[in-house]
């Protein structure tokens, strides 16, 4: 059964940081692309970032370039999302998904709210 496990969102400042996790299992997760995306209250999906299952090829989305870093530990099952800069406009549930785009199976997610 793939399971995926967000963790590390929270309260964040305008011009903060946070750094999300998430763990993966069930499947060969160094064979795999993984994805972020977000999903503020009322508003669609939102493509994140994606990584190549070797960490080598990435897309980020225009919105978070230059202020978000998408990485992963395939020794840990594990992927990041360092995120700098934080706007308020960054504030929603962010979710990692099994794939290259948004499509695939996700998980439960992590709440990140920007707010001074």
């Amino acid at each position: 059964e793939v399971q995926l496990v967000e963790s590390g969102g929270g309260f964040a400042q305008p011009g903060g940081s946070l750094r999300l996790s998430c763990v993966a299992s069930g499947f060969n997760f160094q064979s795999v692309d993984m994805t972020w995306i977000r999903q503020a209250p009322g508003k669609e999906i939102e493509w994140v970032s994606s990584i190549h299952s070797g960490g080598v090829a990435k897309y980020i989305d225009d919105s978070v370039k230059g202020r978000f870093a998408i990485s992963r530990d395939n020794a840990k099952n594990t992927l990041f999302l360092q995120m700098n800069s934080l706007k308020s406009e960054d504030t929603a549930t962010y979710y990692c998904v099994k794939g290259w785009g948004p499509y695939g199976t996700r998980g439960r997610g992590t709440q990140v709210t920007v707010s001074s």
